[in-house]
């Protein structure tokens, strides 16, 4: 909890996203990479305006998603291109982070060291499941040694339990709480708890839970909104993504008028 601490100040810090514009090579991407780093700069500009307590990027728009062992070194050129550029208009203060899918872990934590970032998020961290884009082995090991490798132990390494968009089937005998000591015992900087899916609000029970049975600090990863926000206010930090976005849909463009009145509610707790 110190290393969070010292670097999420604030009882409960909410963490804007930056969704990129799909990256070259993916179906959707436009054929120009200025653009993304554009807009995703924009983007950053308004969570700052708006006082949001730290910023992420992750490669949503990059959809189907494949497997890490499928990624080209142009997701991971391009994503170091567009943060690098952000990193240029967010102030040290401001925790910086990334996340590249799917279940890309080293890539982020390579692009986290090149950039000067400060955190990670990543997937399947602990016991294995099967996403959408196929089968996700566990890989706490492998991620954490290469962190020692490239010598990033200031980069926290956020990780997802249950994540969404996953059927958990195969280890359905293990709980949410026997996978939160497992990610603890194996030295998870913090555990991200999600609904089923993006913009699926997570179990308020289930927040309570993580709180009481585990030290590490939990942050809230999907589902909360300006309505719903007192439910999740005693996590340790909220991922926003869909809500501050236009009609509240992940893919569309950032909607100003959303982060200004959700940061001001946030004043009130």
């Amino acid at each position: 909890m110190l290393k969070f601490r010292n670097i999420f100040q604030k009882g409960c810090s909410v963490i804007g996203m930056v969704h990129v514009e799909a990256l070259p090579g993916t179906p959707l991407f436009s054929g120009c990479v200025e653009k993304s780093v554009t807009k995703a700069c924009k983007e950053t500009e308004v969570y700052l305006k708006h006082n949001v307590d730290a910023i992420m990027i992750e490669n949503m728009h990059d959809v189907p998603y494949v497997q890490s062992k499928y990624l080209g070194p142009e997701i991971t050129a391009t994503m170091s291109r567009v943060c690098s550029e952000m990193r240029k208009i967010i102030p040290d203060s401001i925790p910086f982070g990334v996340q590249v899918l799917a279940c890309g872990n080293k890539e982020a934590l390579a692009i986290a060291k090149a950039c000067a970032m400060n955190f990670v998020r990543v997937e399947g961290f602990v016991f294995s499941h099967i996403a959408d884009e196929g089968f996700t082995n566990a890989n706490a090991g492998e991620v954490l040694r290469y962190r020692k490798q490239i010598q990033a132990d200031d980069i926290l390494v956020f990780t997802d339990i249950k994540k969404k968009h996953s059927s958990h089937y195969l280890t359905r005998d293990i709980s949410l709480i026997e996978t939160a000591k497992a990610a603890e015992y194996f030295l998870s900087d913090g555990l991200i708890l999600t609904g089923s899916a993006t913009g699926v609000p997570a179990e308020e029970n289930h927040l309570q839970q993580l709180k009481e049975t585990t030290s590490l600090p939990v942050l809230v990863g999907s589902g909360v909104t300006y309505d719903n926000l007192q439910k999740y206010v005693s996590a340790d930090a909220l991922i926003v993504g869909s809500y501050f976005k236009k009609a509240g849909k992940w893919s569309n463009d950032i909607d100003e008028e959303r982060v200004g009145k959700f940061m001001n509610k946030m004043k009130s707790f």
